[in-house]
């Protein structure tokens, strides 16, 4: 369905409206049979129902006055605009719309036709501002985010209160990346129908200097791409290098201008695989389109980027490298959203009971003087003796905890900064600094580690102490497990995208590296998503 057949159905409803819609049309004994079919066609829906009863089954939609037409004219042109949002154009049939409303004859056909024209707006409405997966936990299970639904009313109020334009207009996320993702939607489809990125370049390494016919292959497709000028040199020069080392950065590969095994898979993937991390991006991009947004100052961890950073009224003011929870799946960091209220300096490591049973418990079984660094405290907060056996206990028996104390060779470093919720998962310190230069960084139980977490807690308490360097590091320096609250809770927000935006230069792809965007894809495709017009 094109653009151009939606903008002449518009049109058709007009038509349709002065033909069949006007009020010379429904005398007495129709008004009555098109409020039985309201009446009938709502039965099921407690807040339609109610709605109409409010207004006396008053029509929104199929009336003859000025205001139905433009709510029946602006929701056909929202309708016409889904594919560039990534929607599942069919699912809302805006043809069999058209005919049908061509077809009305009776009251009680125009009383069916109007629930019709709410149902179809409400759905359409919905997945445009909150994702046509309104159950992300239901394709993944560590995708516990609570999306931000909306009630009937505020649909039905709002479409009321304001312009019809205006308001379906204000649906969609209204946030930079939403709208740079459209964009990049845009480019790939041209991109897909003008016959992709060229032919894929070889397997193996290309190094400056080097010179044959896998090096003009991947000229071709850097150029193709838009990293490289037009260029006819067969020869890896510093062009080429250049042009990889933005590519490198540009999809989270060490950036070092050779064009190894994983730069040459990324260079190869198509404009189809991409488009479709683009519009998983934009559904998650409406699975936080919340009221009020993400924060005027919140903290963002992209688990595919491993980068956790600080934005301040929309600006970037602080950004360090992360380590995310391993790929296995009970050790992956799952998406949601809470508040960060409080750090803890020097603090102490309470061990998930998940990491007790599952690793030393076994290590006690064996030796009750196994993990010595750890103490084993009761129910009372008393640490108990090791010269005791643990062999008789089980993964569901055995009544401890275990505890690191504050230390240099504590688990959790110098500091973490907590969001409390039901997961335990938080952002700390950590001792294992080697992790931070590797390019894919999958190796916690599932909490974020920081590259610099000084410097992240400083920016936290900048806006409440002149000095929030010296304020931390006299408490850092007096060693003892010390709670800092802060004045202002700070949002965090941990998502997965593989495809992202910056205000300038190309589209940053990522690793799909918990697998969850093909999960997700494959939920959208039978949903009735399609990449450039071809069910895929």
């Amino acid at each position: 369905m094109t653009h151009r057949t939606f903008l002449r159905g518009a049109a058709v409803i007009a038509l349709v409206a002065a033909s069949y819609f006007t009020p010379q049309s429904a005398g007495a004994v129709q008004v009555t049979a098109f409020q039985q079919a309201v009446a009938e066609r709502v039965s099921g829906d407690d807040q339609i129902a109610a709605f109409y009863r409010e207004r006396g089954f008053a029509p929104i939609w199929t009336g003859g006055t000025e205001a139905d037409l433009e709510r029946r004219t602006a929701l056909l042109e929202a309708l016409s605009m889904a594919q560039y949002h990534g929607l599942p154009v069919a699912k809302y049939n805006a043809e069999a719309l058209l005919s049908r409303m061509a077809s009305v004859r009776s009251g009680f056909d125009r009383g069916s036709l109007e629930v019709s024209l709410t149902e179809l707006y409400l759905d359409f409405a919905r997945d445009l501002q909150t994702g046509v997966i309104d159950s992300p936990r239901s394709v993944r299970s560590e995708i516990v985010r609570q999306i931000p639904l909306r009630e009937t009313s505020y649909y039905l109020d709002g479409l009321l209160s304001d312009t019809p334009r205006a308001f379906l207009g204000s649906l969609a996320p209204q946030t930079q990346e939403y709208a740079r993702l459209m964009k990049a939607k845009m480019r790939l489809e041209h991109t897909i129908a003008h016959g992709g990125w060229g032919a894929p370049v070889p397997a193996g390494k290309y190094e400056p200097g080097d010179t044959g016919a896998g090096i003009v292959a991947l000229r071709d497709r850097l150029i193709a791409m838009g990293y490289l000028d037009r260029t006819v040199t067969a020869r890896y020069d510093t062009s080429i290098t250049d042009a990889v080392r933005e590519f490198q950065e540009n999809h989270g590969l060490t950036v070092d201008g050779v064009a190894g095994g994983a730069t040459i898979d990324e260079i190869n993937t198509g404009p189809q695989a991409r488009l479709k991390s683009v519009i998983v991006a934009m559904e998650r991009e409406r699975w936080i389109n919340q009221p009020g947004g993400l924060g005027e100052r919140h903290i963002l961890v992209n688990l595919t980027d491993f980068n956790a950073r600080i934005f301040d009224h929309g600006k970037l003011t602080f950004e360090t490298r992360s380590v995310v929870g391993h790929q296995d799946r009970d050790r992956q960091t799952p998406e949601f959203s809470d508040e960060m209220d409080h750090m803890v300096i020097n603090p102490s490591w309470y061990v998930p009971r998940s990491i007790i049973v599952g690793e030393y418990l076994p290590k006690l079984r064996n030796n009750s003087g196994a993990v010595s660094h750890l103490e084993i405290i009761d129910s009372r907060g008393r640490v108990v003796s090791r010269g005791q056996s643990f062999a008789r206990y089980t993964e569901r028996s055995f009544p401890f905890s275990m505890r690191q104390r504050p230390g240099p060779k504590n688990a959790l470093g110098t500091v973490k900064f907590m969001f409390p919720n039901k997961y335990n998962i938080y952002l700390h310190d950590t001792n294992a600094k080697s992790l931070f230069s590797r390019e894919v960084r999958t190796y916690s139980h599932g909490c974020v580690r920081l590259n610099d977490p000084h410097d992240f807690a400083y920016a936290l308490l900048a806006p409440q102490t002149d000095d929030p360097e010296g304020f931390f590091q006299s408490r850092l320096r007096s060693g003892a497990e010390t709670r800092v609250n802060l004045d202002q809770p700070v949002p965090v927000h941990l998502i997965y995208r593989t495809a992202f935006t910056t205000a300038k230069g190309h589209t940053q792809f990522r690793r799909d590296v918990y697998g969850r965007d093909a999960d997700v894809w494959n939920a959208l495709r039978a949903a009735g998503v399609e990449i450039a017009g071809i069910r895929s």
